[in-house]
């Protein structure tokens, strides 16, 4: 073998693996700003959780050790706030498949203006959550002035003070408006990629449209089904703004959940140190939460698949 070839053959082995080289060295710095802006915040407030730390007494500031800790589990409110979280991230998320799918299902056949309509439908998720609760809040909850209250009226009913009467139903339709649309864009992806061919073949054989979509067209959106949990769920526990604007956590603590609490903890009751161990136990509690809502779905679905 000539000395040109075998430096031919170095080259073709040398520069792919200097280039290999380099983009890992490339993609270095971007690792490592990634690993500071998601763990330090997460390993500060590990470390905060340790302390009595108080905002109106910062000079008497120690270590707690456990004791915020064993405060989350000895605290009265922890069971109905943690029962809270989960009924209101349950309801909504269902809610929200379940309206998403319907919209996903219709929105995906021919009929004049579909991309209007489809345009439309994904509004709700553009609005701001801030305005979204006002809009709800005043406009249709409004016992003197909403229109729910005012049709109601209209039509011989009681006027109706939602957020008052039924706090937590009226904040999982607010929010339920506003995040169905993003699981229907996430159920509207799947139909697109699902094979008319399956559907003209299922049609063939005699296949009724549930017969259809029970066979055909669940099994093929269980992962984007399982996305779109996983993705609300863990924005929906977040849910903030829309609880301070329209219940604050009220009335007493029947709309308060995890995240609205560690506000209240932070910023009401100025305890950095409970707040912070408050936000360990919401992660704990968000990661359990969705591999059971994901384990649920995709037993569900794989035995309608059977």
């Amino acid at each position: 073998m000539s000395a040109n070839t075998l430096d031919s053959l170095d080259a073709a082995y040398v520069q792919p693996k200097k280039r290999a080289d380099m983009r890992n060295w490339l993609a270095r710095p971007a690792i490592l700003y990634l690993i500071v802006i998601t763990q330090a915040p997460l390993i500060l407030s590990l470390y905060y959780s340790t302390l009595s730390w108080n905002l109106l007494r910062p000079d008497r500031t120690t270590a707690a050790g456990i004791g915020n800790y064993l405060h989350f589990f000895q605290d009265s409110d922890t069971p109905a706030i943690v029962l809270n979280s989960v009924v209101f991230s349950l309801f909504v998320v269902g809610l929200s498949l379940v309206f998403g799918m319907a919209l996903a299902l219709l929105l995906n056949r021919q009929f004049r203006l579909r991309g209007l309509a489809r345009t439309l439908a994904i509004t709700p998720f553009l609005v701001m959550p801030t305005v979204s609760a006002v809009l709800w809040k005043d406009m249709l909850f409004n016992p003197e002035f909403g229109l729910i209250s005012s049709t109601l009226a209209a039509l011989g009913g009681p006027r109706i003070d939602f957020l008052n009467d039924f706090p937590m139903p009226a904040l999982v339709a607010i929010v339920t408006w506003q995040w169905t649309p993003f699981m229907m864009m996430i159920l509207l992806a799947g139909l697109q990629s699902l094979s008319q061919e399956s559907i003209e073949a299922s049609q063939i054989d005699g296949a009724n449209l549930f017969q259809q979509f029970h066979r055909i067209v669940l099994p093929h959106l269980t992962r984007y089904i399982e996305i779109g949990v996983l993705l609300e769920l863990l924005f929906v526990l977040n849910i903030f703004g829309e609880i301070f604007v329209t219940t604050t956590g009220g009335p007493g603590i029947a709309t308060t959940t995890l995240t609205f609490n560690i506000f209240q903890e932070a910023f009401t009751r100025w305890n950095l140190g409970r707040a912070s161990a408050y936000g360990v136990f919401a992660v704990i509690f968000a990661n359990i939460l969705t591999l059971v809502f994901i384990r649920v779905i995709r037993g569900n679905t794989q035995g309608e698949a059977r």
